[in-house]
């Protein structure tokens, strides 16, 4: 675990603690083995662990699938958003165009890799928020589509 040097009237002493168990400490002492028992327990101190929020965007790598609503709720538009931070490489639809669900909107590239990016539900393509050329981070919102 650590090691330490240590003068004791003149006398060197290297030390390592090898282990720490509640208030046993196992260490060695110039190549010497000895348990010592603290008079409090020790624990050791703990880094914190960073969490990040994952981003979840509104489509999916896997075959699309409709996000249905519960029948009496309203309608009303859905925005694609950016799976992942890239460049936009081409947009297959303009706005007016009525797109399925699991329609090819929009290709990305992303990690020098080409990404589609395909409609979640059926519509309207209400508006287009990007254009070929445009850099855009995770998230970020692409097309919004309408009924």
């Amino acid at each position: 675990m650590k090691n330490f040097k240590f003068t004791i009237q003149g006398n060197k002493y290297d030390v390592k603690v090898l282990d720490v168990d509640e208030n046993i400490a196992e260490i060695e002492v110039n190549g010497t083995l000895y348990k010592v028992e603290v008079d409090r327990k020790i624990t050791p101190t703990k880094t914190p662990r960073l969490v990040r929020s994952v981003a979840v965007p509104s489509t999916e790598s896997a075959p699309s699938q409709l996000k249905t609503s519960a029948p009496a709720s309203p309608k009303g538009a859905g925005f694609i958003k950016s799976p992942l931070p890239g460049v936009i490489l081409d947009v297959h639809v303009r706005e007016g165009d009525k797109v399925a669900a699991g329609t090819k909107l929009i290709t990305l590239e992303a990690m020098k890799m080409e990404n589609n990016i395909n409609a979640d539900k059926a519509g309207v393509v209400k508006s287009l928020k990007v254009k070929k050329g445009d850099s855009v981070l995770e998230g970020d919102i692409l097309i919004e589509i309408g009924d």
